[in-house]
């Protein structure tokens, strides 16, 4: 404590300097697969400097020194809703304004760097504005502490799809909490706006949405010639597209089309496992929303007993998840965040380990693989010199117990102490 009080009255005190401190802990993982015990973790400015062994520390330079702690790479979330806070999301914002949405958003984004994601990617966001874009670049410019955040301003669905509005008659003219594109033009034009906005990846809403009214997952919503004519479009501008997708043959057109990762993947088949694996395409499944609807219990156990009942009425969504890990899909991580408390995130992570990953692909999903989904491989996901230096440290050792990561207790983004 007396290093951390010294550390943060230094760095106060030269503000513009590029200060060097050393972190010390019992262990290091650093995202690539290897624990490093004893790791003496050397910060300069935003990003480290280097990995060095004990007895190399220097003597002239502050030293948080976190005693047994595990240090680990900064926690990646690749599937948030941050403007979602109600369970009335579709109306929700006909209710508060973008500018309120803001504000809700940064709360809720700091809360979640605050219990370790330094990391999110938006997966389109329910707001007749930009507002998630607004406070990523709020954050970016410094007025805000904040997460790194990447992704969509909205989702882009069909007439009638998980994005429109399903419950009004006719005779009602509402803006929908996503965009509403018919046809290869219509989809064409969406993407272009969301780029022009600031939208550094395109959602689609390919097949439809288990939360959404009127609506059922298993229905495939693009057709063939809007597929393409989206990859083809944000491919020109080099955004990528996450393609929510529930049913069966929704996920096997997104992948042929060349999206680069499918969001839930709820039915998926072996022939859709093959044609990810031949394609390079990335597997988001988000778990955590199921969990929190069905059992927002945080006792251990909870997980194993809602994991043997009925998610949604299917239980193959789980025996069809434990098969695309054993076969070698490509696995990313996100949560599906829509208002839960921050640390019940990292129940994701539990859901990995039970369905068959060791805790170290947990974790390197959550990181080293996040990082190379955003294509920010060189910038984060693990603790390398040149990278930012986006840290954090739990008091256990989370290979051990991997409900460790929902108790965060040091948090540094980009050099800067978030949570002591």
């Amino acid at each position: 404590m007396k290093h951390l009080l010294f550390l943060c009255l230094f760095c106060c005190s030269f503000p513009g300097w590029a200060q060097v401190t050393a972190i010390l802990a019992t262990r290091l993982i650093d995202g690539t697969g290897a624990v490093i015990e004893n790791p003496v973790v050397i910060v300069e400015g935003e990003r480290i400097a280097s990995v060095i062994d004990r007895d190399q520390l220097p003597t002239d330079i502050p030293v948080i020194d976190l005693g047994g702690y595990t240090l680990l790479p900064g926690l990646i979330d690749l599937h948030v809703h941050p403007n979602i806070t109600r369970n009335d999301y579709q109306i929700e914002h006909l209710s508060r304004s973008s500018a309120e949405k803001a504000l809700l958003s940064l709360r809720r984004v700091q809360g979640m760097l605050d219990a370790g994601w330094t990391t999110l990617r938006v997966a389109g966001d329910a707001d007749v504005g930009y507002s998630n874009l607004e406070v990523r670049d709020a954050i970016n410019q410094g007025w805000f502490e904040g997460p790194t955040i990447y992704g969509a301003g909205h989702y882009i669905s069909v007439t009638g799809g998980g994005g429109d509005i399903n419950f009004l008659s006719y005779e009602q003219d509402v803006t929908a909490d996503g965009w509403i594109a018919d046809g290869p033009d219509e989809i064409r034009k969406a993407i272009r706006k969301e780029i022009k906005y600031g939208s550094d990846w395109i959602k689609l809403l390919v097949t439809g949405a288990f939360m959404s009214a009127n609506d059922n997952p298993k229905n495939v919503h693009f057709s063939p010639e809007e597929l393409e004519a989206a990859v083809a479009e944000a491919n020109r501008r080099n955004v990528p597209i996450m393609a929510h997708a529930h049913a069966t043959e929704g996920i096997k057109m997104a992948v042929r089309a060349g999206v680069r990762t499918i969001e839930h993947g709820s039915f998926i088949d072996e022939e859709a496992m093959d044609l990810m694996i031949e394609q390079g395409t990335y597997l988001i499944p988000t778990f955590a929303v199921g969990l929190y609807a069905g059992y927002p219990l945080r006792e251990k156990g909870s997980l194993r007993r809602y994991m043997s009942d009925n998610r949604k009425g299917d239980l193959g969504v789980y025996q069809s998840m434990r098969l695309a890990i054993q076969k070698g899909v490509k696995f990313g991580l996100g949560t599906d965040d829509v208002g839960w408390p921050a640390e019940f995130s990292a129940i994701e992570l539990e859901a990995y380990v039970e369905l068959g990953m060791t805790p170290m692909q947990t974790i390197e999903c959550a990181t080293r693989i996040n990082a190379e989904i955003l294509r920010k491989e060189a910038e984060i996901g693990t603790v390398e010199a040149g990278k930012f230096a986006d840290l954090i440290a739990v008091e256990g050792h989370p290979l051990e117990d991997i409900s460790e990561l929902r108790r965060v207790k040091f948090v540094m983004k980009k050099g800067r102490i978030i949570r002591q």
